[in-house]
């Protein structure tokens, strides 16, 4: 099984016509996602990659029974483009702009409380279920089902950690990519809980890196419930240099709390092993995975 993606995954995109729209939704289709249209203000009723393009959200869902969007729209638009797709009651949507201003993502935030909507990013690199669906701009080549699921802040890294699960002879159940942006929709610890309730996952990876509390908020959780499926976690930046914005917008850490060293402490207190290198990521999970089988 996998997370928020199944074989009735219906897909919308919020900016399909546009270059990237154009370029990603081509590879999703290949891959063999059902994507069924694309929004544009103004270019309704006409057609793109020979599928249906609307003026609205709420119209394209009724016309397609689409039940997911993705979102090609620029920074200054994205967060109208996320809002109307959570008043239009999608229920998974993929955000892959970066850098969306931080207001913005707040007033989405509050759209959010309360809705039918799962969100996921800003600045995502999508959702993947080998073999199922991809809803992204990952690469695609070296997943391969099976029971690990991956809840990362990276999009490199997701793609290294994967190539190693693959190689490890384990295969991937779902990736999620939570977005770098400091305010987003679905987090890490939103993403550990589904996995723990998915019986097709059989492990977790945690892709982190400096700045933020969502490892923290993951090892509380943890610490808490104590999940019976292995943890693995990876955290980058042990040497980026602090108050310094470090490639994604939320790397940064302000506060010996979103250090590397806190959060590997605290990961390791909840009893999440740790990969000291990220080439070791897949190994560490056939070790941990090998211990309760």
């Amino acid at each position: 099984m996998a997370i928020l993606l199944d074989n009735d995954t219906r897909v919308l995109c919020q900016g399909m016509t546009g270059w990237a729209g154009t370029h990603h939704v081509t590879q999703m289709m290949e891959y063999g996602t059902k994507v069924v249209g694309g929004v544009r203000p103004g270019k309704g009723g006409r057609s793109h990659l020979n599928l249906p393009v609307f003026d609205r959200v709420a119209e394209a869902r009724d016309a397609t029974g689409a039940n997911a969007s993705i979102i090609f729209v620029p920074p200054a638009s994205a967060a109208a483009a996320m809002i109307e797709a959570i008043e239009a009651e999608v229920p998974l949507v993929v955000a892959v702009t970066e850098r969306v201003p931080v207001l913005d993502m707040v007033r989405v935030r509050e759209a959010l409380a309360g809705s039918r909507t799962r969100l996921v990013g800003a600045n995502s690199q999508g959702v993947l279920a080998p073999g199922v669906a991809k809803l992204g701009v990952m690469a695609t080549g070296s997943e391969r089902p099976g029971g690990v699921g991956i809840v990362s802040r990276s999009a490199s890294l997701t793609s290294e950690v994967v190539a190693q699960v693959t190689a490890a002879g384990l295969g991937q159940s779902t990736t999620v990519g939570v977005g770098g942006d400091p305010i987003h929709g679905l987090s890490m610890r939103d993403c550990v809980e589904l996995f723990l309730a998915d019986p097709g996952t059989d492990g977790l990876i945690l892709i982190g890196e400096i700045g933020g509390a969502q490892e923290h908020e993951v090892a509380d959780y943890v610490a808490e419930t104590r999940p019976s499926k292995p943890i693995v976690a990876l955290i980058v930046g042990a040497h980026a240099p602090a108050e310094r914005r470090m490639g994604h917008a939320g790397a940064l850490a302000l506060s010996g709390a979103a250090d590397v060293a806190a959060k590997v402490a605290a990961l390791e207190k909840a009893g999440v092993r740790v990969a000291p290198s990220a080439n070791l990521v897949g190994r560490v999970m056939a070790e941990a995975l090998a211990r309760v089988s």
